[in-house]
C-alpha cells in the first residue's frame, strides 16, 4: 500500500478567531497544504461572502492581498460559492463548515482531513473524552483527524490525572525533535508568552548550565486579546478576578499567565530552577514584551558575567536558529516595530540588558573558631585581592564566618508579536512539520 495515500492534502482549522484567521493567512501564502477546511460551526453574517471580507480584511495588518503582495496588489478572494461553502483564496481552496461546534461532529473523515488545528481555545484538556457532550479535543480524531495540533496549552480540570501519553508540547526550534509521530496525536504549541521565553530562556541554560542559574522571574506587558471586554460588564457568577470584566481599551489589567508552567514541558531543566511568571495587559492590539529577570551563581568577583556577555550568548544564539526564530537587535524598538516580523519567537532588545553582580552571605556560625572547621569549610588566608578572584570564599566579619557568593541579576527584555508574526507562523511551521512526518 503506498504511503501517498496517508499524505495530508487538506488542512482542517477548527476556529476562526484570531489565531484561525491569521492561520488561515499563513497558509494561503505558504500554499503548502492544497486545501484548508475551516470549522466555523455557525452561520456567520447573511453570505459566504461576509467570511470572504472578515478573512481579507484585519485592523491590525491590514488586507489580505497587501500583506501578500504589496501595495499595488488586488483582491485574493475569488470563486466564492455560497450554496457550497467554498472560496479560493491566493490559489487555494477554502471550505468553510458551519455546522457543527463539537469537534466529534464535524465529520473531518468526510473531508479528507487528517491533520487539524483547534484555534478554538474552547477544548484545553486532552483527558476529556471525545464523546463528552460539551465537545473535547479528542473528539476531532474520533470525527477522522489522526492528529490535532492545540493553539493553546494544555490544561487539564481535574488535577489528580495526569497527561496521556499520547499528547506533547512543543515549541519549534526549542523541542519539537520529542514529537514521536508513531506516539503522539495530540500537540500543543504552548502559547506565544511561553514560546518566546523558551528563545529567551534556552541560551542561557545552554550557556551557563541549569544548575548555575539560582532562580527567574519574568513579566510580560501583553497585547488585549478578545477574551477582554471594550466596555466594564457585569462579572458571571462565581468569577474570582473581577479585572477580567473590565475595559480592554483604557486599564492596564494585572492577569495571570501560565507561561512558567507550560515552559517546563519544553525545558525539562525549568523544574529545577525556582521561576515566577506574571502578566499585564496594556490596551493595543499586538506586539508584546518579557522582562525576564535571572539571578545566576557566578564564576568570581573579579571578572563577572555582564552586559556584554549577556548580549553575546543571544548573538550566538541567533547564529543557531537559522529559521529567524531568534533575532537579537541593538535597535530602539517600541511595540509597533515587531508586528509582522517574520517567525521571529523572540527579539532581544540588546540596549536594555541590565546586569549587577554582588554578593550573598551565609554565616557559618556564632563565633569565630580558627582551630576547628564548621560545615566542612576552612578559611583559607586571603587578602582583599585573593578574596575578590575567587568563586566563593569564607571572610571574617564581627568575628563570624561568613560565605560569600558571587550572584549576577541580569534583566533581559524580549519583543514578540503575540498574533501573526511570532505566534501563527511558528504554529505554521509546527504544522507542515508534523505534516510531512504523516507522509513517511
Amino acid at each position: 500500500m503506498s504511503d501517498e495515500k496517508f499524505v495530508p492534502q487538506s488542512l482542517g482549522i477548527n476556529g476562526l478567531g484570531r489565531i484561525g484567521k491569521l492561520s488561515v493567512w499563513h497558509h494561503v501564502e505558504r500554499q503548502y497544504f492544497s486545501e484548508l477546511v475551516v470549522n466555523v460551526g455557525r452561520e456567520v453574517g447573511t453570505s459566504l461572502e461576509d467570511i470572504a471580507q472578515y478573512l481579507e480584511k484585519d485592523s491590525t495588518y491590514g488586507y489580505l492581498h497587501t500583506f501578500l503582495y504589496g501595495c499595488r496588489a488586488k483582491r485574493v478572494i475569488e470563486e466564492i460559492n455560497d450554496r457550497e461553502g467554498t472560496m479560493r483564496i491566493n490559489g487555494v481552496r477554502v471550505k468553510i463548515l458551519r455546522k457543527h461546534r463539537n469537534p466529534a461532529d464535524i465529520g473531518w473523515r468526510d473531508h479528507n482531513v487528517e491533520l487539524v488545528v483547534d484555534a478554538t481555545g474552547a477544548f484545553l484538556d486532552p483527558t476529556i473524552p471525545s464523546e463528552d457532550s460539551k465537545g473535547s479535543l479528542r473528539g476531532h480524531l474520533a470525527s477522522g483527524a489522526k492528529k490535532v495540533i492545540l493553539s493553546a496549552p494544555f490544561k487539564i480540570k481535574d488535577k489528580s490525572k495526569s497527561f496521556p501519553e499520547d499528547t506533547i508540547t512543543t515549541v519549534m526550534g526549542i523541542n519539537d525533535y520529542a514529537y514521536d509521530h508513531k506516539k503522539h496525536s495530540l500537540i500543543s504549541a504552548a502559547s506565544c508568552t511561553t514560546t518566546c521565553l523558551a528563545y529567551m530562556v534556552k541560551p542561557l541554560i545552554d550557556y551557563f548550565g541549569a544548575q548555575r542559574i539560582l532562580a527567574a522571574s519574568m513579566a510580560t506587558v501583553h497585547a488585549q486579546t478578545s477574551s477582554q471586554p471594550v466596555l466594564d460588564k457585569l462579572p458571571k457568577a462565581g468569577t474570582t478576578d473581577l479585572r477580567k470584566n473590565r475595559s480592554v481599551a483604557n486599564n492596564i489589567i494585572l492577569t495571570t499567565t501560565g507561561a512558567a508552567k507550560a515552559l517546563a514541558f519544553v525545558i525539562p531543566e525549568m523544574r529545577n530552577i525556582g521561576f515566577i511568571a506574571e502578566s499585564v495587559r496594556i490596551p493595543t492590539t499586538t506586539g508584546s514584551l518579557i522582562i525576564l529577570v535571572v539571578l545566576i551563581q557566578d564564576e568570581s568577583f573579579a571578572n563577572p558575567v555582564n552586559r556584554e556577555v549577556i548580549n553575546n550568548i543571544y548573538k550566538e544564539a541567533e547564529k543557531r536558529y537559522p529559521e529567524g526564530y531568534l533575532i537579537y537587535s541593538e535597535e530602539q524598538n517600541v511595540s509597533s516595530d515587531i508586528i509582522g516580523t517574520p517567525r521571529a519567537a523572540a527579539i532581544i532588545e540588546g540596549t536594555e540588558t541590565h546586569t549587577r553582580t554582588a554578593a550573598v552571605r551565609f554565616e557559618l556560625d556564632g563565633i569565630l573558631r580558627t582551630d576547628s572547621t564548621t560545615l566542612g569549610l576552612e578559611i583559607p588566608p586571603q587578602s582583599e585581592e585573593e578574596t575578590q578572584s575567587l568563586s566563593a570564599s569564607i571572610i571574617v566579619d564581627k568575628g563570624k564566618r561568613v560565605l560569600q557568593i558571587p550572584v549576577t541579576q541580569a534583566v533581559i527584555y524580549g519583543w514578540y508579536d503575540n498574533e501573526l508574526g511570532s505566534y501563527t507562523n511558528m504554529l505554521g511551521d509546527l504544522t507542515v512539520m508534523i505534516a510531512r512526518r504523516m507522509r513517511q
